[in-house]
């Protein structure tokens, strides 16, 4: 297939994301999917499976990152590994079932799910609210239930999990550097159980574009992958050189933003 003029819009947006990832240390999955929505419609793709494209694309793009992640904080020893031993199954099963909703719910209860879960977020990071620890981590029934349900808000709006598990875990008097190299780590399952359950539910789904693989496409995979790679580094570079707190403020009201923008763009 010939070069696609709009396939320079995914390695824009890469390097966005990549930069607010090294910038900010968050995941990508909350401004990758309002903005494929808004691309794939442009693109004069069916309406009804935007979202479910652009939630399993960016599920996809976030197992190439939350390698890269889970490396870097394991080499500084920040993984607690038996808290990701005892949390992927429940998180693994949860993600991997919510797929399946996913799947049958239409673009736009889904789209609004999404814009609420990404409001609650960025309120979170603009009044910087962090819960104080008060007890301990339950033991593996309550791991493999708190797994499960982090995975199925994760599959529903691609998230690598992180906006929860690093909450969940400071609230069990796990030390924060910790809770953010562990949930990194946790990042990992989330997102490989997210793309092989989107591959299997968009399979032979029907009017999907030309090169997507289940409710993944791939042009924009590889090339947002491809340009946040080479931005991250830039990114964690100017982390301790601009002003953080601010740049979080602005990060939580252009995921707002976005969001509000999706929303016009599938319902209007």
């Amino acid at each position: 297939m010939a070069f696609d003029l709009w396939w320079l819009s995914y390695l824009a947006l890469g390097a966005f994301i990549g930069f607010f990832s090294g910038l900010l240390g968050v995941g990508g999955g909350g401004m990758m999917v309002p903005v494929l929505a808004t691309l794939f419609v442009a693109q004069g793709f069916p309406v009804e499976k935007v979202v479910h494209l652009a939630l399993g694309t960016s599920m996809a793009t976030i197992v190439m990152t939350s390698i890269a992640s889970l490396r870097a904080h394991h080499g500084h020893g920040a993984v607690r590994w038996d808290i990701v031993k005892s949390i992927t199954p429940g998180v693994v099963l949860g993600t991997f079932a919510a797929t399946f909703l996913a799947s049958r719910v239409p673009s736009e209860p889904l789209a609004i799910f999404f814009a609420c879960f990404m409001a609650y977020v960025s309120i979170q990071m603009l009044a910087n609210i962090k819960p104080k620890p008060s007890r301990d981590l339950p033991g593996p029934v309550g791991m493999s239930a708190v797994g499960g349900g982090i995975g199925v808000v994760s599959a529903l709006v691609a998230i690598g999990g992180g906006s929860l598990s690093v909450p969940f875990m400071t609230w069990c008097n796990v030390k924060v550097h910790h809770a953010i190299g562990t949930s990194a780590a946790i990042g990992l399952p989330i997102a490989l159980a997210g793309t092989v359950g989107y591959l299997v539910n968009g399979w032979g789904a029907q009017d999907m574009p030309e090169l997507s693989f289940g409710f993944i496409y791939l042009p924009a995979l590889v090339l947002v992958g491809l340009g946040s790679v080479f931005v991250v580094p830039v990114g964690a570079g100017l982390a301790h050189k601009l002003p953080v707190a601010t740049l979080k403020r602005v990060f939580a009201g252009a995921l707002m933003l976005l969001c509000a923008k999706m929303l016009h763009t599938i319902f209007y």
